[in-house]
């Protein structure tokens, strides 16, 4: 292990951890040392660290924090470098950062930090911007898109000291969006800083097309192996859970998909819904025929699927599970491939690529997942005692995504892999299939968007990509009318329906 010390942008001292002996170095910038340092040392972790943690780093804690070659992992405990306008721009859940837990972010701090040289030495560009910390930012935001595990992780550090940290202004946040970021996000963090802040920034505005976009190839971590340190159970015992309503046939061909699984779960867990009074189980093949696995069926009047997750959930023993769809196909070999790379990667939560049958699979990287499906994920039955689907999101859009993000709260990440996939037919009769009544059905000014996205929002989104996001709402929504509603009237109608929905979003809140 290398140790970098620097005072932000001069470097103080090299050594090697073994013996605490000085690496001779020729960079004066400590980000440009970084790549020195690589090329020396290339199957090395490098740590940074500020002068202020001498004596704070908590060394213990290092190889379980960096447990396989593709983690970056940084810490600050109060603050953030880029300033908190970057949510106008991004809207993915990495903005908001919790201090007390592991968490996915491309924001990293020159506080204290760690990466393993062989990714260093995959750079092709070999950027070495003369701030530290944006640096350091910028080359977490380009390799996080291509399977670089970038972390908040706290426990790097033995103690929360007080320290200040390196801050961006406002011609960094626009180079940093023009960077890393499509050209019409400068525009629009322009205009939400206008709009919302009163500040015009037109030197930063143009300051930022002086530079040209940063962007990895996709492959360009591909000679990176991963193999994590973490242990695994030798059994990766798994339970499936299915939550189904009226499609008897397609709920048939997953059971068979699941009966010709190389690794067989021990427990299939279905909860059967049917809202009508007098119905009762349609699924006679339940029964009928035998099953290479144990069947727990529940059958409820009780229709939603956010109820029935968790009924299925509190039934599972095994040590993981696939929350799995009542219309999915996969092949045979989708369990045992699975188990196997939540191994080789150390993770606690896995989703896969979920296409329906004729979309292409675009994305073939392994990734944090900034979403999360509750059709086509696996998880560690241990999380289980700390989330639960939320039944506020019940009939409404986002209980997936909030599941997820429960989960990276917890200090679970959501890792993407393209392979092994799951096929989703969205089957034409499934859904809701009865009508549910909202509280805000009969209003005369409609909520909009729905109440459990403005939720969803108000729960794990800064104030500014709240702002971001109604920002570019407004323009969606008129653009879909701009033949038809004059911008004035199409204003006043939007701030009546985005009020109706804050409104909304409150009273559901309210209901735990």
């Amino acid at each position: 292990m290398i140790l970098l010390c620097h005072e932000y942008d001069r470097i103080v001292s090299v050594s090697n951890s073994l013996d605490g002996s000085a690496v001779a170095i020729r960079s004066k910038q400590p980000s440009e040392a970084l790549f020195e340092i690589a090329q020396k040392y290339p199957e090395e972790l490098v740590i940074w660290y500020h002068v202020s943690q001498q004596g704070n780093l908590n060394f213990e804690a290092f190889d379980s924090i960096f447990h396989h070659k593709k983690i970056m992992a940084s810490f600050h405990p109060t603050e953030n470098y880029l300033l908190d306008a970057i949510g106008y721009v991004d809207q993915s859940p990495f903005i908001k950062l919790p201090k007390n837990v592991t968490y996915p972010t491309f924001q990293m701090s020159s506080l204290v930090g760690g990466i393993h040289a062989s990714v260093l030495n995959c750079n092709p560009f070999k950027n070495s911007d003369a701030s530290f910390d944006y640096f350091l930012n910028s080359l977490a935001k380009q390799f996080m898109r291509v399977g670089l595990f970038c972390y908040s992780e706290p426990r790097l550090l033995l103690e929360n000291r007080n320290t200040t940290n390196s801050k961006s202004n406002f011609y960094d946040l626009f180079r940093f969006t023009r960077q890393h970021y499509k050209t019409r996000w400068v525009f629009l963090l322009f205009f939400n800083l206008l709009v919302y802040e009163k500040r015009l920034k037109m030197l930063p505005f143009l300051y930022s097309f002086l530079f040209n976009r940063r962007f990895q190839q996709d492959d360009v971590l591909d000679s990176v192996a991963v193999k994590s340190n973490r242990s695994s159970s030798s059994e990766q015992t798994i339970d499936v859970i299915i939550p189904t309503i009226g499609r008897k046939k397609y709920l048939y061909d997953v059971l068979k998909d699941l009966s010709a699984q190389t690794h067989l779960p021990v427990n299939v867990i279905i909860v059967e819904q049917n809202p009508l009074p007098d119905s009762s189980s349609e699924l006679d093949y339940l029964t009928s025929e035998p099953w290479p696995f144990h069947i727990d069926h529940t059958f409820t009047h009780q229709a939603g699927a956010c109820n029935a997750r968790n009924i299925a959930l509190s039934k599972v023993t095994s040590e993981w599970v696939f929350l799995n769809d009542d219309d999915n196909r996969f092949e045979n070999n989708l369990l045992v491939d699975i188990l196997s790379k939540i191994s080789q990667y150390g993770i606690k939560v896995a989703t896969t690529s979920y296409l329906q049958p004729f979309e292409e699979k675009k994305i073939k990287v392994v990734h944090q997942s900034s979403i999360f499906g509750s059709g086509n994920s696996f998880l560690n039955k241990s999380i289980l005692e700390k989330v639960k689907f939320d039944s506020r999101f019940e009939f409404g859009y986002g209980e997936d995504n909030n599941f997820g993000l429960q989960m990276k709260i917890e200090g679970y990440d959501v890792i993407y892999f393209p392979d092994p996939s799951i096929i989703h037919l969205k089957a034409p009769n499934g859904g809701f299939r009865v009508s549910f009544y909202k509280q805000w059905d009969n209003e005369e000014i409609k909520p909009l968007p729905s109440p459990t996205i403005m939720l969803l929002k108000d729960l794990h989104y800064t104030k500014h990509q709240i702002l971001g996001y109604k920002f570019i709402y407004f323009f969606k929504r008129w653009k879909s009318n701009f033949f038809k509603i004059n911008p004035i009237v199409h204003f006043q109608k939007f701030n009546k329906n985005w009020k109706s929905s804050y409104y909304w979003m409150n009273v559901i809140k309210r209901e735990l």
